[in-house]
Formats: C-alpha cells, structure tokens, sequence
C-alpha cells in the first residue's frame, strides 16, 4: 500500500472491518471500508480506518484491501479479526450473528489517526462500531479532531440491538450530515418521542433539532430525499435487476459525498448517488469497479 500523507486531505470511514461469512464462502465487509472505496472511485484520497486481530483473516483483508488499492489505518489488537455468521433458512432468508468483542470493537486511537483526521476533508462512520466503550471513544475523538468544516457524515446503520439513545445522540451532535433509512427512521421517532408525525416532519424536526447542513433519508424501491435547510430533493429509485444489495446504501454516501466535496449542487449529487447505488444492486458483492459513464460526472 502506498504510504499514508500526513498532508493530505483524505475521505475516512471509521468503524468496523469485517467479513460476512455465507453458505457459500466469505466476503469482505464493513461499511467504513466500502464507503472509502467508493468515494475513492471518483479520484479522492480515502482511507478505511478500523482495527484487526493477529490472525489469518487479518491478512486476508490487508490482501483484499491492497488488491483494491485503498488505503487503511487498521493496527493489530489482541482480539479476532471481525466475522459475521450469516444463516440462510429454508425459503433463503438469512440471519446474522455479529460475533462480539472482536478487533473493531477495540480500535485504539493512534497519533497517525490523529494526524489525518486533522487534515480530512470529510469522514463517516455508523452506530455499530460504537457498541463497544473503547472503540466508541476512538471514533468520537476521531471526529471531533476533524476540521469543523469537514463533511461529518453520520450514517447510523442501526444493527440488530447494538446501539442506545445515548450513542444516538451524541453521534447526532457530532455529525453535520445524517445518512439513515425509513426502517431507521422509525426506530428513532420511537425511541426520541417523536409521535404522530409523518415521515418528513420527522426529518425537518431532526434537520433543525441537531442543527444539520443535510439528512439523507433513503425509503428503498419508494424513493430517496435529501432535506437541507428550506429545501428538499426527492428523487426516485430506478428499476433494475437486483444481484444483491450489499454495499448499495455505502455507494450512495460515497458518490453523493465525492459530488458534494466537488462541487455539485444537492440536487445534482443526489441524483448520482442515485443512479451509482442503482447500478451497484445489478452487480454481486459491495464493491464493483463503476463504469466510466458514473465516474465522469464526479471525477476532477
């Protein structure tokens, strides 16, 4: 891997490094590391920062990391690399297990990490990754480290039970743009008090509540909406034949991120974090090389 800049204005994800283990083999995940990926596809500096275990599977992901040519932070921790057990039942609906107290959820706060997150121009990280005290306090002292003017991208990925009101909030704080879903968005008007309120009330009341500059609020094959301060964009979600899923929702941030740090307007980035989270559904795993047709809109 090419030497980490203490320069350079570099796109972070920050959270967990994982493989999903399937039926029929392993495949890397771990939205921080997609998320850079992508991003990294339209010509920015990115870097996936995490943390792995001194085992097999941790040279796996270096290998699979470098075989992709992204870049990462990820120092070695007495606990195993991150796996997540997935179960297909008879009808091939599956069920995950997210093995705990594994390398992500003890991510120690290094000088280098300080160091880039000082110079970065936007970081995202989720919900998951702060399950764990120690990794939590990382990625909160990661973020504030960041320049305030830097995109703050808090894409909650609310997972099984690993999260609480308090992780909630004070991730909401700390963000300037909120990334969530209409399943999530339930969730969270339950768990704020925020009753009777329809769909787009709620993001407006979260948009001023936290003081945000943009809420992505993605609703699946209904559509996706970007609300900013008097003003929405609503864009619908293209008919494709779907793959898989995995790392659509990663591609979206990634492109609607690199559009946003070139540049474009709201309306226009959407659109393209649209159209490349379409065209990553039509292919397998989470992170496909995107055609030149995708990266042309973006690239400086």
């Amino acid at each position: 891997m090419k030497t980490i800049s203490s320069t350079t204005s570099y796109v972070i994800g920050i959270g967990e490094a994982l493989w999903d283990v399937l039926p029929d083999g392993k495949k890397l995940g771990g939205a921080p590391a997609n998320f850079a990926y992508h991003t990294g596809q339209f010509g920015h500096q990115t870097l996936a920062v995490s943390a792995l275990g001194n085992d097999k599977l941790a040279e796996e992901t270096l290998h699979a990391l470098d075989e992709r040519g992204l870049q990462y932070i990820m120092p070695r921790v007495p606990y195993p690399t991150g796996t997540v057990q997935v179960v297909l039942d008879d009808e091939g609906v599956p069920t995950y297990d997210i093995r705990e107290n594994v390398a992500w959820d003890n991510i120690p706060l290094t000088d280098e990490m300080l160091t880039v997150a000082r110079n970065a121009c936007a970081v995202c990280w989720g919900s998951l990754a702060q399950r764990n005290v120690v990794s939590r306090e990382t990625i909160r002292r990661f973020v504030h480290a960041t320049p305030e003017e830097s995109l703050r991208i808090f894409d909650i990925n609310l997972r099984q039970t690993f999260y609480t009101k308090e992780i909630i909030k004070e991730s909401l704080k700390l963000c300037n743009v909120l990334k969530i879903n209409d399943e999530e968005l339930v969730s969270i008007g339950r768990m704020f008090g925020y009753p009777g309120l329809d769909m787009e009330n709620k993001c407006w009341l979260i948009l001023g509540k936290y003081n945000l500059n943009m809420l992505v609020l993605t609703c699946g094959v209904n559509g996706s909406y970007v609300f900013t301060p008097g003003c929405m964009s609503f864009q619908e979600t293209p008919k494709v034949e779907v793959a898989d899923t995995v790392g659509a929702g990663d591609s979206f941030t990634g492109s609607f991120c690199a559009a946003i740090l070139q540049g474009k307007s709201v309306c226009e980035a959407h659109r393209i974090a649209v159209e490349v989270s379409a065209y990553v559904c039509t292919q397998n795993g989470a992170m496909p090389r995107l055609p030149e047709q995708y990266l042309r809109q973006i690239r400086p």
